[in-house]
């Protein structure tokens, strides 16, 4: 069923868990993606960032959730908008389904950024949509996100408290150390849970976001190198640390690298066992294969939201 990510996070914050939220591009990501949900019983969310919808096109994005949706009717499943560039954007999202928009306005100053997230809310609960906001800026690259490490800035708890009263955002992205990217970390991980904690005391009702909180699975990234890929040194947030945040206030924990991982070291193997192969099912079946398995790992081992649907 489609729903809003308002009673996701309702249930996560009261039993203490956090929703996945998977970004897709294409018909097998989102098959993995709700498979992997359905069999282990939990609420997920499919988001797709602005260049995944100038790829993928609206449309076909948006009939094939609802497929997804007819196809598992008891699962609880959120279409959200990741990284809204502008209004505009987060307008059309709005206007054509999604239950969740998110506008990333943490690349302007802080009175522009309560400035058009506030006219993202006003819009979109004018529908029944709900907003996550963004308050911080986290390094690495991801799609059209672009911040380097010299301008990321962790989110100040006290903005946090009145960004959210201005605005009246449902959800807040929060900077504590996570990155975009496969390459997160030069030396070993670190997240501020000082910072989160803080958060959580000023603003316990609103559910907190982190952004950039794949984990670069070691393992994915070694087939991927074995079958050709050059992607040294790639280093991610460790699931140790995700479960630790999905435990303390974290209501949603967004995935995308490793999903791009999986499916690219699957390619890969297939080609590089099978030169002969041209048939694109024969490629993307596996490769959907070890999403569904990696989407399924996270639910179960490190957000904790198996059995909650």
């Amino acid at each position: 069923m489609l729903v809003t990510t308002k009673e996701m996070f309702e249930k996560s914050m009261k039993e203490g868990f956090a929703v996945g939220a998977f970004n897709v591009n294409n018909m097998e990501i989102i098959q993995a993606i709700v498979d992997a949900a359905a069999e282990e019983k939990s609420p997920v969310i499919l988001q797709a960032s602005s260049s995944a919808i100038k790829y993928a096109r609206i449309n076909y994005l948006m009939k094939m959730i609802e497929a997804a949706t007819e196809e598992h009717p008891d699962i609880p499943i959120a279409i959200h908008l990741d990284h809204g560039p502008d209004f505009e954007t987060c307008k059309m999202c709005v206007d054509a389904g999604f239950t969740s928009v998110m506008y990333d306005g943490s690349k302007y100053d802080f009175e522009e950024n309560v400035r058009v997230t506030k006219q993202v809310v006003d819009y979109a609960h004018s529908k029944g949509v709900v907003v996550e906001a963004e308050l911080g800026k986290l390094a690495g690259i991801e799609d059209d996100v672009n911040v380097s490490d010299a301008d990321a800035k962790y989110t100040d708890p006290a903005q946090a408290e009145e960004f959210v009263k201005r605005t009246g955002c449902d959800s807040l992205a929060i900077a504590i150390g996570t990155s975009h990217g496969a390459y997160k970390f030069k030396g070993e991980a670190k997240l501020r849970f000082d910072i989160l904690k803080q958060i959580k005391e000023r603003i316990p009702e609103t559910p907190i976001v982190l952004h950039g909180a794949s984990t670069v699975i070691p393992e994915l990234v070694e087939q991927c190198n074995k079958y050709g890929a050059d992607i040294p040194g790639a280093k991610g947030v460790p699931d140790e640390m995700l479960h630790t945040a999905s435990i303390s206030g974290v209501s949603k924990i967004n995935v995308d690298t490793d999903l791009r991982l999986a499916m690219t070291a699957e390619i890969r193997r297939v080609f590089a066992e099978e030169p002969s192969a041209f048939d694109p099912r024969k490629y993307l079946k596996p490769a959907r294969e070890l999403i569904k398995q990696t989407v399924q790992h996270k639910i179960r081992d490190v957000f904790g939201s198996s059995n909650k649907a």
